[in-house]
């Protein structure tokens, strides 16, 4: 069974940094695509980046490329996303997502919601002026 659980999210102002952790429980025996996307009020959920645990490739949606970075710790199965320079178009709630992918697979670009059938509850990012 595969559970996600995100936290981190707060408010901060512009140009600040927030770190965003995603604990999982999966199959230690599978390779994943995990993702984070985000939902702004009266927009649709967007991918902004995604892992393969498999090599470790990341990929990250111009939007927020240079300024987000995944990471992830095996060892306590829980991925992060730190995020800096932030801006008030980043504010959002934040998703976690996962689906159990082939080992010589990768994920696809950009992150598509259709591609991931596992999600975190999702936490809120609020960042203002």
């Amino acid at each position: 069974q595969v559970a996600l659980v995100e936290s981190g999210g707060g408010s901060v102002q512009a140009g600040g940094s927030l770190k965003l952790s995603c604990a999982a429980t999966v199959d230690p025996y599978s390779q994943y695509c995990m993702g984070w996307f985000r939902q702004a009020p009266g927009k649709e959920r967007e991918g902004v980046a995604s892992l393969f645990t498999g090599d470790g490739s990341e990929l990250y949606v111009d939007s927020v490329k240079g300024r987000f970075t995944m990471s992830r710790d095996s060892a306590k199965n829980t991925l992060y996303l730190q995020m800096n320079s932030l801006k008030i178009e980043d504010t959002a709630v934040y998703y976690c997502a996962t689906d159990r992918k082939a080992p010589w697979s990768t994920c696809e670009y950009p992150p598509q919601e259709v591609d991931f059938a596992y999600w975190g509850q999702g936490i809120q990012v609020t960042v203002s002026s």
